[in-house]
């Protein structure tokens, strides 16, 4: 089998000694501070003199912060931190300039993610040991996998969620075994009840992982709105909220990874449609269950694991009729409900609409891998960064004419 080189991030959870989580918690204030600051000199630079300040200036104005008796408290944490967070800042206005993202915004000490990067020279990582700048001893790690043998990891990232857990993420060069190569190709449709269905009939059932715990996060909230404002029972109630989206967030995550990996091993190429969740949310009536779906997270999963496992992923268009193609003689059919699942073409074919609409799909991706025919590049992913992967066009309709599948 033939071996790739990767980045791959591990996340671990570890276990801080108070002097640990005393010097992350100073370390996280610091990095925000900076983060904040930097931003509030470039605005001011663009809004008063139309001037661009970039990283070596932010740096400069780092050093200069530190010398002064207000913010003298910025030298007692590691350099490196506060000198990526200027990195990360860069990165985020060329974002901006490039119409990716919008503006940055300020980190809020309440509601940001509290976190912080380190590179090699602030970190020593021996023997399975990870010592960061400024500690000494090292970080108490549950290990739920080694890290590829001979690797070291070039940046090391510490955070804290909103349950108060801690998490170390090391980035490393990794050589993922690759799988051999398959005939299989797939088209997959996405959806409520049945989270995706899969051009081969089968359907996969929706965990609903939100709405199997709605009364207990229910309950959390309640409880939390009673607190007084500012009490220790208030910051208690607050953490079993938090503690409830975690459990959420990560059953949701693990059956996630456990279906992409599958869809990728068993399928050489994979076809999936460009769903607008963003706009999609907007319907008071769904919104809660396309977002407990989790479908933007579906396609990052399966974007990079196509990637790492050289399989190719075909974008098809939203305005692609597949649901309303009869994938046995190709004819369209007018209007078609969400309510409607199961319809009858012309032909004589009864159609399960999500079967049909994967069976569509796949047959829409397969030209494309065949010859190229009517594709553009993908406009952009969900989060903002250009995708190098294909995207179909509706074949005869044109933009304007085009409606969204129902």
């Amino acid at each position: 089998m033939a071996t790739t080189h990767v980045k791959r991030a591990f996340k671990c959870r570890f276990y801080p000694t108070e002097a640990q989580a005393a010097e992350l918690s100073r370390t996280f204030g610091c990095v925000r501070k900076v983060y904040n600051m930097a931003l509030q000199a470039r605005t001011e630079a663009w809004m008063l003199r139309q001037e661009r300040v970039n990283y070596n200036a932010t740096s400069a104005m780092l050093t200069a912060w530190k010398k002064t008796e207000e913010l003298a408290y910025l030298c007692e944490v590691s350099s490196v931190p506060l000198q990526q967070t200027l990195r990360h800042l860069q990165g985020a206005f060329a974002n901006f300039w490039t119409k990716r993202a919008k503006y940055p915004t300020f980190k809020s000490r309440k509601k940001s993610r509290k976190s912080a990067e380190y590179t090699s020279s602030a970190f020593r990582f021996r023997d399975g040991n990870l010592t960061l700048a400024k500690m000494d001893q090292p970080l108490d790690i549950v290990w739920s996998r080694p890290l590829p043998e001979g690797s070291v990891p070039s940046t090391v990232t510490v955070s804290q969620d909103a349950a108060g857990r801690w998490f170390v993420s090391m980035l490393c060069d990794d050589r993922p075994t690759m799988p051999d190569p398959v005939n299989a190709a797939v088209g997959i449709d996405a959806g409520i009840t049945s989270l995706v269905t899969l051009s081969t009939g089968e359907k996969i059932a929706n965990p609903r992982h939100e709405r199997k715990d709605r009364e207990r996060l229910a309950k959390a909230q309640r409880d939390l709105a009673r607190k007084a404002k500012g009490s220790n029972n208030r910051a208690k109630a607050r953490l079993k909220v938090a503690r409830t989206h975690a459990r959420i967030a990560d059953r949701r995550r693990d059956f996630l990874h456990q279906l992409t990996i599958r869809l990728v091993r068993e399928n050489q190429t994979i076809v999936i449609e460009d769903l607008t969740v963003r706009n999609m949310l907007k319907n008071r009536r769904l919104s809660r269950a396309i977002a407990d779906a989790s479908w933007a997270e579906l396609r990052s999963m399966l974007e990079y694991k196509a990637d790492w496992y050289n399989r190719e992923l075909v974008v098809v268009d939203r305005f692609f009729p597949s649901s309303k193609l009869c994938s046995t003689c190709g004819t369209l059919t007018g209007r078609m409900p969400l309510n409607v699942r199961t319809w009858t073409c012309g032909c004589g074919t009864t159609h399960d609409r999500d079967v049909n609409a994967a069976r569509n799909l796949l047959a829409a991706g397969l030209a494309v891998a065949a010859c190229g025919d009517g594709v553009r590049p993908q406009r952009s992913t969900p989060g903002g960064q250009s995708s190098v992967k294909q995207e179909v066009v509706p074949p005869q309709r044109s933009r304007a004419a085009a409606q969204p599948r129902g």
